[in-house]
């Protein structure tokens, strides 16, 4: 029954997570730094955003595994591939036709889009699979250099708006809201989850 549970929230945490991605892109205001670099590379060099996540993961699985001196944790394949074919999902296939027209829309869909992106984040981490690696990036900076979550996410969304910036992501003013809103969102949810997560699997032994 824990596993199931420790699945259940991983599952349902990326899920989530993926629709928040989506959304923040849809609403066209500028997306995370990490999902801004995704849709630049993209639009600049080819593939789906999706593909990019699993891309660019990698290369980051190499980063993580340096910073932490730990062998690359080639399980995390797993998990980009599955965010990446969720996010393409809701991209190509749910959300293809959806246009935000308006700045009232626009900011709504990015607000809802944020927490969710957030709220799935909190989740997905309670059960210690293997991490998206962009999230582990922001875990490994946290054992490296004894940040808590909130700075350790945000470093990382500087980092990576640089880079974003270098292939034309949809950076605006939605980018700089995620940059400093994310790391202290996550601050919140995480530890609900974490409580909650700890009650299931309490209750299953």
């Amino acid at each position: 029954m824990a596993f199931f549970y420790r699945t259940l929230f991983y599952i349902i945490g990326l899920i989530i997570l993926s629709f928040g991605v989506s959304m923040t892109i849809k609403a066209g205001l500028g997306t995370g730094a990490w999902d801004a670099l995704n849709v630049g590379l993209s639009k600049t060099v080819g593939l789906t955003p999706g593909s990019w996540v699993v891309i660019v993961g990698i290369v980051m699985i190499f980063i993580n595994a340096a910073l932490v001196k730990r062998r690359p944790d080639v399980a995390a394949i797993i998990t980009l591939l599955i965010t990446g074919v969720l996010i393409d999902f809701w991209l190509l296939r749910v959300f293809e036709d959806l246009v935000v027209t308006g700045y009232a829309k626009q900011f709504a869909v990015f607000i809802l889009g944020m927490v969710a992106l957030s709220f799935g984040l909190a989740v997905y981490l309670q059960p210690k699979f293997p991490l998206i690696p962009i999230d582990n990036f922001m875990m490994a900076l946290r054992e490296r250099f004894g940040l808590n979550l909130m700075v350790a996410k945000t470093l990382g969304e500087v980092l990576a708006l640089s880079a974003a910036f270098i292939f034309k992501g949809p950076i605006g003013i939605g980018t700089l809201i995620v940059t400093f809103a994310i790391g202290p969102l996550i601050q919140l949810f995480y530890p609900y989850c974490e409580k909650l997560y700890n009650k299931l699997l309490t209750s299953a032994r």
